[in-house]
């Protein structure tokens, strides 16, 4: 039976957060693994998914996190480097991000748009593009051609739509990942 695994990075929590938000709307699959950070993930761990959600905030200007972001913890900034040799052909990967629009609307979300660009060109299929709408910011590296690569959060400045958003895109990617939603 085909697993899906929920992998992220965290500075404050709040990726975290998500994921188990995500997880906790499907108790009962057991074909959904519980979220893992990534600093405590393997290559060969990922590897033996077929379907993936990663989550991410954007540290200061554009950053992922990781070290040289002033972490605590090593994150997807050393993580990606590890991830080098997966092949990401035939995975479905669903992507999440996190930024605050009003004090960096010159690099809103950028590092999901890092993640995207990591597992597109290791051959991945991104699924749950997100509108635009609704977000008020100058330039992102997550987006393209007016969408976001995935679902963007922003907690800092919107928490009063993150039910509703993570809802609304998890109907979006449930025929990709053969969940029913009800």
């Amino acid at each position: 039976m085909t697993r899906i695994g929920i992998f992220f990075g965290s500075n404050t929590g709040n990726t975290r957060k998500i994921a188990k938000m995500i997880k906790k709307r499907f108790p009962d699959d057991e074909r959904i693994a519980d979220p893992l950070n990534v600093n405590k993930a393997t290559p060969e761990l990922i590897a033996g998914y077929d379907h993936l959600i990663l989550g991410t905030p954007t540290l200061g200007e554009g950053l992922l996190p990781g070290l040289d972001a002033d972490c605590q913890q090593e994150s997807w900034a050393e993580f990606l480097p590890r991830l080098a040799d997966v092949d990401f052909s035939g995975k479905t990967v669903a992507l999440y991000g996190l930024g605050d629009q009003e004090k960096y609307p010159d690099n809103f979300a950028d590092a999901l748009g890092e993640l995207y660009e990591f597992v597109t060109a290791h051959g991945a299929k991104v699924v749950g593009q997100w509108p635009t709408d609704g977000y008020d910011f100058i330039a992102s590296k997550a987006e393209i051609d007016g969408e976001f690569v995935g679902l963007v959060q922003d907690l800092d400045n919107q928490k009063m739509l993150l039910e509703d958003r993570l809802e609304t895109w998890l109907l979006l990617i449930a025929g990709e990942f053969g969940w029913v939603m009800k």
